[in-house]
């Protein structure tokens, strides 16, 4: 999601759009969206036989019952930023499953009272199991220019339901560096171990290496730490996925407000690009929903099974932050290119792992 910044919005009363399973020759249908609530920006992946999902919470502001009470020094950054509004996302949920029909909520496995340095705007989880511990990425603050406090943050928990704790005391990067806004990051580790992060808004992406307690950022044999590999029309919420030694970097385009927010996708020998551009595979139908984007792949561990999951608006609202959590199955065609998503109300089969 590109920037939390929407005017003159009334106050949100949480309204809920319910998961429907349809029932088909005795065989059971997530249905869409999978959960119910306002979310977006779904980061999905699979831990220990379990399938989980980290969304943003798609509010204007939180309900009352999740208010949360902010440091001095947290309301310092909000009095200084934020003006009426502002998306004041201030935690994240989690929810789990075995078979892709069934999600179990795990509310607040991350809460801004537990960033010291972030005021507002907590979005675009992205979360990876390394040196036998959960680390969950985050976006903070929306920052607009470097004088700003904010950017990607790190959070580390010992299981997946945290709580997640921030690991630096401090954003990991704090800076719009090629012109990229510091949001939207995907963590992602090669066959060799090494960790990369692609991230970036205002149509540029940024790729850097991380280390290996994930906690700074490395440079490249070159002496370069951030290097700009924007594909065509990318506007944002990079994902990257290693398929048959290829690397299938895919991201947003479009505006995240509107109703034409779509992904596309390039292909590349390496993880650094470049990624030509080859087109769009997940879109609005108009009889459907809108707004289909920030998207994540899970793929089923040992197979060329591959589930996409992502965003979209439901039909009969213009409202930008009404948003749902949806699933879709992906599949690639005898050239390796992934083929076109229909986006659908029933979902996906029930898949269970074990």
């Amino acid at each position: 999601m590109k920037s939390f910044r929407l005017f003159s919005l009334p106050l949100l009363i949480a309204l809920s759009c319910c998961t429907s399973q349809k029932e088909a020759n005795n065989i059971s249908y997530s249905g869409n969206p999978i959960f119910e609530g306002w979310y977006a920006d779904p980061e999905g992946i699979i831990f220990d036989d379990e399938y989980w999902i980290y969304p943003t919470y798609s509010g204007v502001y939180n309900e009352p019952d999740t208010l949360t009470t902010f440091t001095e020094e947290q309301m310092k950054i909000r009095e200084n930023t934020i003006s009426e509004g502002y998306l004041i996302q201030t935690f994240l949920d989690a929810f789990s499953s075995n078979n892709l029909i069934n999600w179990t909520k795990h509310p607040h496995v991350l809460n801004i009272k537990d960033i010291e340095w972030a005021g507002y705007s907590l979005w675009a989880p992205a979360i990876i199991k390394a040196n036998n511990q959960y680390y969950l990425f985050f976006s903070a603050n929306d920052i607009q220019n470097n004088d700003e406090l904010g950017g990607i943050g790190v959070s580390v928990a010992d299981n997946p339901v945290g709580p997640f704790k921030d690991a630096l005391g401090k954003p990991l990067i704090d800076k719009i560096i090629n012109g990229a806004q510091p949001i939207d990051q995907f963590v992602f580790r090669d066959d060799d171990g090494q960790y990369y992060m692609y991230y970036g808004g205002w149509g540029h992406l940024n790729i850097v290496k991380l280390s290996d307690d994930l906690l700074s950022v490395e440079t490249f044999d070159d002496g370069i730490s951030f290097k700009e590999i924007t594909p065509d029309n990318y506007v944002e919420g990079p994902f990257l996925l290693k398929r048959e030694g290829k690397y299938y970097l895919m991201w947003s385009e479009g505006g995240w407000g509107g109703p034409n927010y779509s992904v596309a996708y390039g292909i590349s020998n390496s993880p650094l690009g470049p990624f030509d551009r080859i087109g769009k595979i997940l879109q609005q139908d108009p009889d459907v929903a809108t707004g289909a984007g920030h998207h994540s792949v899970i793929t089923i561990p040992e197979t060329d099974e591959h589930y996409i999951v992502y965003h979209r608006r439901p039909l009969g609202t213009d409202r930008a932050e009404h948003r749902e959590v949806a699933i879709e199955k992906m599949e690639f065609d005898t050239n390796g290119h992934i083929t076109p998503v229909q986006i659908t109300f029933e979902g996906v089969k029930e898949r269970p792992l074990k």
